[in-house]
């Protein structure tokens, strides 16, 4: 409890009852139970609670009867009474009768609503209104040229009023056990609840759209709809006879007092112990009656109350009072600031978190002070900087973790609200209060963000750890990397020590980390840190740009196992085909030859390299493998057998080479010239062929498939994949072959291409087989020149017939080509005569169907309707201009 209202008396025994009051600005009306008014003037001396008290006017002549009623309009310059069961009018300067609105005889209440509009020009008009209850009717009437005049019909009510006030465009009407809502325009009631077991109801005013209804001891407050406004009533230390509202305070006519409560928070603020008081009014003040004695409750400074109210921690109420101060705005919101401040930390020391922190994310106070408040969440020399109303509430168990879920919640807030400030602007310096003025406060953005994400990553650690790895994965990651770095390392989150190192590019640390964690683990299999893949891993989402530090790490992961090694190398994503091939190329032959096999053959198959470098690389690695597993499968093979043909060996020797022959089939991209010296003479021979034929050198290719491979299926299927009629080099391949086997090679070819003799007879069944399977691909003259003299013709009758069907097939297949073609010759004549036969005669008066004008000597366009236009004014050949 404060201190609200210092009663001060304004009259005293009195010798008239005083039957009712009213007020406005420094008047006091006072209405006896004789029928006298009674005008006093009430003014300031300085002091809060002594006034100069004077009568103006004693108008004993007002009223016949007790004054039961009375209310001031001075916005109108008038005075409603209600005596004698008759509403009159009154001016509210001479206090001479305007009206007496007859119509209301036998009334026994009113209540008046009186409603200010601002029009466009910012002219103030006021529009009052009346009801008045006339028995189990209410009047309703509007002011209006001095007098009142009926709004609309009566309405009827189901019991005689004992209370009622207007709320917008209903009235409330409280009757001996009921409150009801009544719209005055349809007249439609709706019953609200009983008015309790003293069935004395009370209806008292609080704003335009609130009203407080009385039931027994409590207060129910309800909106123009009849709907309740708040979850909680107001309850009194008795029955209330009246009651008034003066915010922010709510003040209640006892038996044996005043009692003032707030109705948010509802809090007790002052009883003040007065003679009998029966009668409450306000006006510009209150003033409260009894019988014969008059009292002005005369409000205690608002900043003096704001003191009381702070050194009792009555926070809430103290903010509401802060706002009605007469205060340059400035100096009205720095204290607001404070004493919010206060009510928050007073929260937070009550360990309501949630509404503490909600008041300092509201106010933008300094996040490093708040976060301040919890035990060991800040480095203690920045720490002790801060300062605080009072001491910081002992946080443990339970409560420190409900305290950090608050906070978690409240930093993930502030987080968002950085990110958003730095898009829009990341150098304008941050402004933010602390919770006691001249506290430290943080200016920088970027330190405001590293005390966030450090906090943050304490208090996952603190309360949920698998939180902490999605925050160090952010793109905006602000931890300060010593500080987390030493909590992660306590706590033993290597894991999250490594995403931590990753995330601020300190690549080598996190890698010495995985090194040094797989050394101290090798003997334990099931550890996540034994073993090589976690660095791996690692190695694969650096990119191009760390490939000093990939080549550093990645040779023990080679040498452990090659085969994951070469994925740090190979993987199908964007780091791994990022980085320098060449480089990467050079590093792995360097470690192993074995390496760089695979590797290339990833880049060429997989990545479509085209790089002739590579193609040629990969060629001389596979010669120099194949070359060394054959001298290990010669010198094991059993004296006198023979070896197996190329790419059918055993093991593994059999697979490289028949993935070699297969890879220069394939590919165009090595450079055969630069390849073929490094093929020894006496081996490979197929390997050279096929270089052979790349370099378009067909008679040597054979050779060697013809005399020392002997395989001379192979040679014809090299003849069918080189072989085209249109090509100068490759259209007299099939006559080479057969050149082959007729004729035995110049022996210095012999000597080029192979030194091992060979025993070379000509092989005449063959060459027949190939004249007859292939004779449109051969050159008849010459075949039949390279058979020797002593061929007979029913050996080549075969070929001579397949050569005469394939002339007489050429022959037809001209003669009908001819015949369509002279065809296609004859439409194209008979089109051309069709055309020209349409004709297009330009006279003098012939016009230009776009601009008008006569055609004459100059250049026209005729479209296919016969629209004939200037050439100029042919804009579109393909459209016919549009033509009215």
């Amino acid at each position: 409890m404060h201190d609200a209202y210092e009663p001060a008396p304004i009259l005293e025994k009195l010798p008239l009852s005083i039957e009712s009051i009213a007020s406005y600005e420094d008047v006091l009306l006072v209405g006896t139970k004789q029928g006298h008014l009674l005008v006093y003037s009430v003014k300031s001396t300085g002091s809060e609670t002594r006034f100069d008290v004077s009568l103006e006017r004693s108008n004993k002549s007002f009223s016949r009867k007790p004054i039961q009623q009375l209310s001031a309009v001075p916005e109108c310059s008038v005075l409603i009474s209600l005596s004698d069961t008759v509403v009159s009018v009154h001016d509210l300067t001479v206090f001479n009768q305007i009206t007496c609105v007859k119509k209301t005889a036998g009334a026994s209440l009113f209540a008046i609503d009186l409603q200010k509009e601002t029009s466009l020009t910012g002219d103030v008009k006021h529009t009052l209104r009346m009801c008045v209850a006339v028995r189990r009717k209410l009047q309703l009437f509007y002011w209006k040229n001095r007098d009142f005049y009926e709004l609309q019909i009566d309405l009827s009510v189901p019991d005689i009023p004992k209370a009622m006030a207007w709320c917008k465009d209903s009235i409330c009407v409280g009757f001996k056990r009921d409150y009801f809502l009544i719209k005055v325009e349809s007249g439609d009631l709706k019953e609200l609840f009983p008015t309790g077991a003293r069935m004395e109801p009370l209806v008292t005013k609080l704003s335009e759209d609130r009203l407080a209804l009385q039931r027994d001891d409590m207060s129910v407050f309800i909106n123009s709809e009849g709907n309740p406004v708040l979850k909680y009533g107001l309850n009194w230390s008795d029955i209330p006879a009246i009651m008034e509202h003066h915010p922010p305070y709510i003040l209640a006519v006892l038996p044996k007092y005043i009692e003032i409560r707030t109705i948010s928070p509802r809090t007790l603020i002052q009883q003040i112990e007065l003679n009998k008081p029966k009668f409450i009014c306000k006006g510009s003040h209150v003033y409260v009656a009894s019988s014969n004695y008059v009292w002005r409750l005369a409000p205690i400074p608002i900043t003096r109350q704001i003191g009381q109210l702070l050194a009792q921690k009555e926070f809430e109420l103290a903010l509401v009072l802060a706002n009605m101060t007469n205060e340059e705005e400035a100096e009205k919101q720095v204290r607001i600031q404070k004493i919010q401040n206060l009510y928050a930390f007073n929260l937070f020391s009550q360990h309501r978190f949630e509404e503490s922190l909600k008041i300092f994310a509201e106010l933008g106070t300094d996040p490093a002070n708040v976060i301040g408040l919890y035990p060991n969440l800040l480095p203690s020399e920045f720490r002790n900087k801060l300062s605080y109303p009072d001491k910081t509430p002992d946080l443990s168990g339970g409560e420190l973790e409900k305290g950090i879920l608050a906070l978690i919640e409240y930093l993930t807030q502030r987080r968002n609200e950085l990110q958003k400030d730095l898009s829009v602007s990341k150098e304008k310096e941050l402004v933010s209060s602390a919770i006691v003025e001249g506290s430290t406060t943080i200016k920088s953005r970027k330190q405001l963000g590293q005390i966030i994400d450090t906090t943050l990553l304490k208090c996952y650690l603190l309360t949920n750890d698998a939180l902490v790895a999605p925050l160090l994965r952010l793109k905006d990651n602000n931890c300060h990397l010593e500080e987390s770095e030493r909590v992660l390392k306590k706590q033993q989150k290597w894991s999250e020590l490594i995403i931590l190192y990753e995330r601020k590019g300190y690549h080598k640390k996190a890698l010495d980390l995985l090194l040094k964690l797989s050394e101290k683990d090798s003997g334990s299999r099931s550890s996540q840190w034994a073993g090589h893949e976690r660095t791996k891993d690692y190695l694969m989402r650096l990119g191009g740009e760390h490939i000093d530090i990939i080549f550093t790490y990645a040779k023990w992961v080679l040498q452990a196992s090659p085969e994951d090694g070469l994925e740090i190398f190979t993987a199908d994503t964007t780091e791994a085909e990022g980085l320098p091939r060449k480089k990467v190329l050079e590093y792995l032959e360097h470690i192993s030859k074995d390496l760089a096999m695979p590797y290339l053959e990833h880049i060429i198959v997989t990545c479509h390299d085209q790089t002739p470098e590579f193609h040629n690389k990969l060629v001389n690695l596979y010669r120099e493998k194949v070359q060394a597993l054959m001298t290990e499968y010669l010198q094991q093979l059993p004296e006198g057998q023979l070896p197996a043909q190329a790419g059918k060996e055993p093991g593994e020797l059999g697979e490289l080479r028949e993935k070699f022959i297969t890879f220069l089939e394939m590919s165009d991209k090595y450079q055969p010239e630069r390849l073929l010296t490094h093929f020894p003479l006496d081996g490979f021979y197929e390997e050279r062929a096929i270089l052979l034929g790349q370099l378009g050198r067909h008679e040597q290719a054979l050779y060697i498939y013809v005399h020392l491979l002997q395989n001379t299926r192979k040679a014809e299927l090299y003849c069918k994949k080189h072989f085209d009629k249109n090509k100068e080099g490759n259209k007299e391949v099939y006559l080479i072959l057969l050149k082959m086997y007729l004729s035995p090679p110049d022996p210095a070819m012999m000597r080029v291409m192979s030194q091992v003799n060979v025993n070379m007879e000509p092989n005449t069944h063959q060459a027949m087989k190939l004249l007859e399977e292939h004779a449109s691909q051969i050159d008849t003259v010459k075949a039949l020149e390279l058979l020797p003299t002593t061929s007979k013709v029913k050996e080549i009758l075969v070929f001579l017939e397949n050569v005469l069907e394939d002339r007489a097939a050429e022959k037809r297949n001209a003669q009908v080509l001819k015949g369509l073609i002279f065809q296609e010759h004859l439409m194209v004549q008979s089109q051309r005569m069709f055309y020209q036969k349409k004709k297009c005669i330009i006279t003098e008066e012939k016009n230009c169907r776009v601009c008008r004008k006569r055609i004459g000597n100059s250049a026209f366009a005729r479209y296919p309707n016969e629209v004939v236009v200037h050439y100029y004014c042919c804009k579109d050949p393909n459209v016919c201009p549009n033509i009215d």
